[in-house]
């Protein structure tokens, strides 16, 4: 799929409510700070008196289910008959619910009825208390809406989509005279033509080697490909062109780039064939070294397909999705397809309760997957939604072209979804039986620590500096489900007076700044914003840990009780000797020394936990030293002035590649020797501090 920065936005500027529309002013944009992959619980937080389990049984009609049927039906009566998009409002300013219909009058009065509603919906109307509208002009901008709504406000009664990394694509840049083939991710800005997704980094890097070996395209920065004056090891190792030295003429590298966009576009059987003719025209000729260059080139092609996996012969072009669900669980997996190759799948486990049938997941899980992502020609269902033709025009018109919505019942695309649908029940298999090792895990910590319940989020905190620079603290969060690494925060530490090294002051920094942020009362225009009685994971943590002895332990317990945080339970971690592993000691205010056996379960989780703190601080203060590095250049290295900088730029190009020269690479520059050479290495590769 090929995709253009000025794609049509899925959110069309008109749909947006301006104050004093038919539901007033919408409250802001609350993507929340807070996510997770973590299914639900049972119950949540904040939920409304216990229910019988049994979906079938009538609601009773007295209490708060009257009191939201009457204020339903006060909406109906100023309701619209056209298509619009209605949100449901609990007695706090919540969102409970957002919804689209064709008739929005006609799906209102459904909820006004005084039978006949499962207990999911008996809940969200026992909790409603205002019934907002906006009217669209027809039901694909209502699902357009609903679907940007929905990733805003985070309904509890919907099916939410938890999704915290963008997926990788392939660019080819379009701002130089020699295009460079990269990975990229995130906004795509910069000009040039943008290929994917790919599932996965990993797929990005292999099939941008392969490309590299069949094409010849640069992969280099512009600033190391002006400063060149000799081909680089990739042309040696025939992996570019060398159009930087001229190895190449503008028509000739022009060809190759040309050549890779067509097979990325979907043409690869084209640029196959006409690679094994040039083979072959070279072969008579008699010219073999240029005949094995194309030989190299078309084993690299094949290369690529190759090690996709399942490659279909009969689909170009496709997303598949297919949905499992197991133990009131839902997991929904995505394969990509593109230009006949499988470019890799991932899997998602949507937040939804018991109750919605997979038809309904999924048609909800799509009208938000693809809020922020190009869509391709095909989308290939493993369960028929109500509403295909509906998102397949708003795909249509989001895209530019056709899209088709389809549910297989024969041949290859129908054995597509069946793959699909075996890694989704296999997937979601994984996932119950790590959630309930981590169930037996957390629980193991409440009996051992004496915690007053299972934890439902643990905070972490580390901090890592060299002789006090470029000092950073980290917080990182687990819960019921594993590490949430959406939710991980960094600190630089900004206190002026602060004593390099001082570990307790900046301790000090880094909860202050946590917690005030929980403790500051909301401002104003925030009552709609998901608090914890509404996520799956609490904003305030259960269990506080940090990395040191009773020492650490006390200066935190002087900052809680400054704070008066009294619900928050605090634990610290010191090593044991020499930093051996399973001789740690645990610390809790007010309580002995805890020292657990090496082979404890729950002491191999905390090690876990203060590990994934301790890599996690490592490379943010390495990110932070790197960039101050960079920002200073060579300057700050002892004995290195400006000719040695000179040379150096001159030998190896950019900063980068000096960084990841080894000692004997440097010691090869004029000039360096092999003192030199080893200060610049220990400058870029010093260990951090972490405590």
């Amino acid at each position: 799929m090929i995709q253009d920065p000025t794609d049509t936005p899925l959110l069309p500027a008109d749909l947006v409510p301006e104050p004093g529309s038919v539901a007033g002013d919408l409250p802001p944009a609350t993507a929340p700070e807070l996510d997770t992959d973590a299914a639900p619980d049972d119950e949540e937080d904040g939920a409304l008196p216990e229910v019988a389990e049994d979906d079938s049984a009538e609601p009773v009609l007295e209490g708060p289910l009257a009191l939201g049927r009457a204020a339903i039906e006060h909406a109906v009566k100023h309701a619209p008959t056209s298509p619009g998009v209605y949100r449901m409002l609990n007695a706090a300013n919540d969102v409970l619910y957002v919804g689209k219909a064709k008739n929005v009058k006609k799906r209102l009065s459904s909820y006004a009825r005084p039978t006949g509603h499962v207990m999911r919906i008996a809940r969200m109307i026992a909790a409603t208390v205002m019934v907002e509208i906006i009217s669209t002009g027809t039901e694909t901008e209502a699902l357009l809406l609903e679907a940007n709504l929905i990733k805003q406000l985070r309904p509890r009664f919907n099916v939410l989509l938890r999704d915290d990394k963008s997926f990788p694509y392939i660019l080819l840049t379009g701002d130089h005279w020699a295009p460079q083939i990269i990975k990229h991710r995130g906004a795509q800005s910069r000009p040039g033509r943008y290929f994917g997704p790919f599932a996965s980094v990993g797929a990005v890097n292999r099939t941008i080697t392969a490309l590299q070996r069949a094409f010849l395209v640069r992969s280099c920065t512009d600033s190391f490909f002006e400063s060149r004056t000799r081909p680089c090891l990739l042309y040696q190792i025939r992996r570019c062109s060398g159009p930087c030295t001229g190895e190449i003429d503008f028509p000739g590298y022009t060809e190759l780039v040309k050549e890779a966009k067509d097979f990325l576009s979907g043409r690869s059987r084209a640029v196959k064939q006409q690679l094994a003719g040039e083979m072959e025209k070279a072969s008579d000729e008699l010219e073999f070294e240029r005949a094995a260059l194309y030989r190299d080139r078309l084993a690299a092609l094949s290369a690529i397909q190759s090690q996709q996996g399942i490659n279909p012969r009969t689909v170009e072009e496709a997303d598949v999705f297919a949905i499992h669900q197991e133990g009131g669980y839902s997991c929904v997996e995505v394969f990509f397809f593109r230009t006949g190759q499988n470019w890799g799948n991932r899997a998602y486990f949507p937040r939804a309760e018991k109750s919605f049938t997979p038809e309904e997941v999924l048609a909800s899980f799509l009208a938000q997957f693809y809020d922020d992502k190009p869509p391709p020609k095909m989308i290939l269902l493993s369960h028929a939604i109500e509403d295909a033709e509906v998102l397949a025009s708003a795909l249509s018109i989001k895209g530019g072209f056709k899209v088709e919505v389809i549910t297989p019942q024969r041949g290859e695309k129908k054995e597509l979804v069946a793959h699909a649908l075996t890694n989704a029940r296999e997937a979601l298999g994984r996932k119950l039986a790590d959630t309930a090792t981590q169930a037996r895990l957390l629980q193991g910590m409440v009996t051992t620590l004496g915690l007053p319940g299972v934890p439902r989020r643990i905070e972490v905190y580390d901090n890592s500096h060299i002789q006090g620079t470029n000092a950073v603290g980290a917080m990182i969060v687990a819960g019921p489900d594993g590490f949430m690494k959406n939710q991980y925060r960094k600190f630089n530490i900004k206190s002026e007076g602060l004593t390099p090294g001082d570990d307790y002051a900046m301790m000090k920094e880094v909860l202050q700044r946590r917690f005030k942020r929980l403790l500051a009362p909301p401002a104003e225009g925030d009552a709609a914003k998901p608090r914890s009685k509404d996520d799956d994971v609490p904003l305030w943590p259960d269990l506080v840990i940090i990395d040191g002895g009773r020492g650490q332990l006390n200066a935190v317990q002087e900052i809680f009780d400054a704070l008066e945080l009294k619900q928050v339970t605090l634990m610290s971690v010191a090593k044991g000797p020499e930093r051996d592993a399973g001789q740690e000691t645990l610390f809790m205010p007010d309580r002995p020394a805890i020292k657990l056996q090496p082979r404890d379960p729950v002491l191999y989780f905390i090690q876990r936990l203060r590990d994934e703190a301790h890599r996690f601080v490592i490379g943010s203060h390495r990110t932070l030293r790197k960039k101050d590095i960079r920002e200073a250049g060579l300057q700050e290295i002892p004995g290195i002035g400006p000719t040695r900088k000179r040379a150096l730029l001159h030998h190896f190009g950019t900063l980068k590649e000096i960084e990841r020269a080894s000692v004997g690479d440097l010691g090869k520059v004029p000039g360096i020797s092999a003192e030199s050479a080893r200060k610049i290495f220990d400058f870029f590769h010093a260990r951090p501090a972490a405590r």
